[in-house]
């Protein structure tokens, strides 16, 4: 941590030697280790982070104030999705050039005519979905996290490409093709070679091509429906290759995040049978005998939107994030120098009972409008916070609600007896063994 004039050294925190991760392996992750740092040290914590020095954590909504302007992601800590990109790591490119790609973004993904043009798309997939639990319902338990996962990525792959994915089985290829590329690049699996790398990058090389192919014709007939993102970078003056990029991060992004936010509210209101009633009941009362939402029905299920936050309050689909300082910040009474790795711990702002009292309690009735009403505006940060938050935030929380809408029209949901919940991180905030569900019609 660089700078002699700074006040960072006082920071409270472990011993400043770095254990090589020791540490943090011990505490089962980043994302436990941080909540051990400031349930131990306060809200502002030093730590040794592997590889790139010392780290502060700030788990105080208040301070965060001060790093919400921030547009610069650490190089280090995403170098390894820099194989998935051509036109340079779109995690991290320079705050000149992300701000007109982010717009860009935002005008597709945070758009309600987007959404509403492929939410018949989406709930197409959605029931088919429902379709085969209900088949296999009498078979046993139900794996969310699998199942829900592989939902999330086949909507955010039609949302991505359009119609350019033309059959369905195109469009399976292309779901299979990114889960093979996620095993290899995110789990760096034998990263030394052999067939599984000859695999990942014939996977790779698929999915460039296909989004060329979509990115071709659009070039070629202006047919902005075959891919409204692909169309509003094309429209932004994006070259192909940042479009390419793009459509691949949006999906790596995606992939599991929606999925994983549906699993865990589905395991929180299995074991919380009151809060599953209301929720149950006002879809019953919007939808009455519909089996699944119009576009315009989410913003009436305002309690399952409650369900949604509070959910993604106790296990944020993502645990933290991270900013490299541009220049000097205070914190509190600290000076943090240019340069130093900043870490948003998602989940200890989550669980600081400052904002939230008895934060381990799961309370929907936090996310009413009376509740919300007085609350610093950073104690709730599932999708990050300034320049640098995750532009799909508003899409995700269509898919989640209208996915949840239909299962919980169509099932009760109880947890498979005999299994431990153990929430790893694996890019977002996974349960370690599956959440095993047992399904019962209603």
């Amino acid at each position: 941590m660089p700078g002699d004039a700074s006040t960072a050294s006082q920071i409270p925190g472990p011993p400043t030697e770095s254990d090589g991760g020791a540490a943090i392996a011990a505490a089962g992750g980043l994302h436990n280790y941080q909540l051990d740092l400031h349930a131990e040290y306060g809200p502002v914590v030093r730590f040794p982070l592997p590889g790139a020095g010392l780290a502060v954590s700030v788990a105080d909504p208040v301070l965060l104030e001060a790093t919400a302007k921030i547009d610069k992601r650490p190089e280090k800590l995403f170098e390894f999705l820099a194989p998935l990109q051509e036109s340079g790591n779109l995690q991290t490119i320079p705050a000149a050039e992300h701000g007109p790609w982010r717009r860009a973004m935002l005008s597709v993904l945070a758009g309600r005519p987007s959404h509403e043009a492929h939410f018949a798309q989406f709930t197409a997939l959605a029931t088919g979905m429902a379709d085969r639990w209900a088949a296999r319902a009498t078979d046993g338990p139900i794996a969310l996290q699998k199942d829900l996962s592989e939902l999330s990525l086949s909507m955010i792959c039609q949302y991505a490409l359009g119609s350019g994915l033309g059959s369905e089985e195109s469009a399976g290829r292309v779901v299979s093709a990114f889960e093979t590329v996620l095993t290899h690049y995110m789990g760096q699996a034998d990263a030394s070679g052999g067939e599984e790398a000859r695999r990942a990058e014939e996977a790779l090389a698929y999915l460039r091509a296909t989004t060329d192919e979509v990115l071709a014709a659009h070039r070629e007939r202006g047919d902005a429906g075959r891919s409204d993102l692909i169309a509003a970078l094309a429209a932004a003056g994006e070259s192909p290759a940042r479009i390419r990029d793009t459509v691949l991060m949006t999906m790596l992004a995606a992939h599991h995040t929606t999925g994983v936010a549906i699993s865990w509210t589905l395991y929180l209101l299995a074991r919380h049978p009151d809060a599953a009633e209301r929720a149950t009941a006002e879809v019953d009362e919007i939808l009455g005998d519909r089996p699944a939402p119009d576009y315009s029905d989410l913003r009436k299920l305002t309690h399952l939107d409650a369900v949604v936050k509070e959910a993604m309050r106790l296990y944020p689909p993502g645990p933290y994030g991270a900013r490299e300082a541009t220049e000097d910040v205070r914190l509190g009474e600290y000076t943090v120098p240019a340069g130093t790795t900043i870490f948003y711990p998602f989940w200890a702002v989550h669980m600081n009972p400052e904002y939230w009292p008895d934060p381990e309690r799961f309370d929907p009735g936090r996310f009413t409008p009376e509740a919300s009403a007085g609350r610093h505006r950073l104690a709730y940060i599932p999708f990050g916070l300034g320049p640098r938050s995750c532009e799909g935030a508003a899409l995700a929380m269509v898919e989640a609600e209208l996915v949840l809408a239909i299962l919980l029209k169509r099932f009760r949901f109880e947890l498979a007896p005999g299994q431990t919940i153990t929430p790893i991180e694996r890019f977002v905030l996974w349960a370690a063994d599956d959440i095993r569900m047992n399904l019962g019609a209603r």
